[in-house]
C-alpha cells in the first residue's frame, strides 16, 4: 500500500510557476513515455520552483536540468520521473534510500509515494538548504544524513529501493548489499565513456539488470564537503 502524504499548503506560484505550468509539464512527460500516474501526480504536486534559486524560478518547469550551485544540478524532470517510475516498477516500496540529496527535489517526489525516504548528501550546505525546503513543505517522512553516499545508510538497511542521483564508475556493491531481496537500485553508471541509467533488481541468485538508456549526471564523488 502506498502511503500518500498530506503536505502543508504549498506555494502555488503565479505565471511561469503556476499550477497550470506544472500541469503542462506533466502532459509533456506523459507524451514522452512516463505512464505511471502516481509519478505524474507527484510531479504535479511538488513545486519545482521551490527547489531552485529565485532567479531561475521562471525556468523551473522546463524539462531541463538547472544549476543549484556548488557544481551541482537539479535533474531534468523527465529523468526524475523515469527514475522514480523504474523504482516503483508496478510495486509499492515502503522504505527508500536516495544517494545524493542535492536540491531535495527527487526526495520530495519520493516522499509523495513511499512511507519513508532516507537521503544522504556529502555537501553540507546543500543538505541544509534541502532540510529547510522539506520543513517548509511539511515533508516529515524524509530523513537526512550528512555522509559519503558510497556507504549508503547501513544502519537503516535493508531498503525496498535505492536511487542514486550521480554517475557511479561501476555498480556500487555496497548499495546492492543494502537492498532487500526483490528491491531495485536505480543508478547511472559510466560505461565505455558514456552514462547509462540502470535498474538493478536484487534476486536470490544475484541481480537482474535493465538498461534504461543514456543519461548525463554529475559524477559520484567520495568524501565530505
Amino acid at each position: 500500500m502506498i502511503h500518500r502524504r498530506k503536505l502543508k499548503t504549498i506555494p502555488q506560484g503565479i505565471g511561469m510557476t503556476s499550477q497550470g505550468t506544472r500541469d503542462r509539464l506533466v502532459e509533456r512527460l506523459r507524451g514522452n513515455g512516463i505512464d505511471d500516474e502516481r509519478v505524474l501526480k507527484a510531479i504535479a504536486t511538488i513545486p519545482r520552483h521551490e527547489f531552485v534559486d529565485e532567479a531561475l524560478s521562471s525556468r523551473a518547469y522546463e524539462d531541463t536540468a538547472l544549476p543549484i550551485g556548488l557544481s551541482q544540478t537539479i535533474s531534468q524532470p523527465w529523468v526524475v520521473a523515469k527514475m522514480t517510475q523504474a523504482l516503483l516498477d508496478g510495486g509499492s516500496p515502503d522504505k527508500v534510500l536516495e544517494v545524493g540529496t542535492g536540491s531535495g527535489y527527487q526526495s520530495a517526489i519520493l516522499a509523495c509515494l513511499v512511507s519513508r525516504v532516507f537521503t544522504v548528501e556529502r555537501i553540507e550546505e546543500l543538505l541544509k538548504r534541502a532540510r529547510r525546503r522539506f520543513h517548509r513543505l511539511g515533508l516529515h517522512n524524509i530523513f537526512t544524513r550528512y555522509a559519503d553516499g558510497h556507504l549508503g545508510w547501513p544502519s537503516q538497511a535493508p531498503f525496498d529501493g535505492i536511487i542514486v542521483t550521480a554517475a557511479a564508475i561501476g555498480v556500487p556493491a555496497e548499495l546492492i548489499g543494502q537492498l532487500r531481496i526483490g528491491g531495485v537500485l536505480v543508478v547511472p553508471v559510466e560505461k565505455a565513456g558514456a552514462q547509462r541509467l540502470l535498474a538493478i533488481r536484487r534476486t536470490e541468485e544475484g541481480v537482474d539488470e535493465e538498461d534504461l538508456g543514456g543519461v548525463v549526471f554529475v559524477p559520484m564523488l567520495s568524501g565530505l564537503l
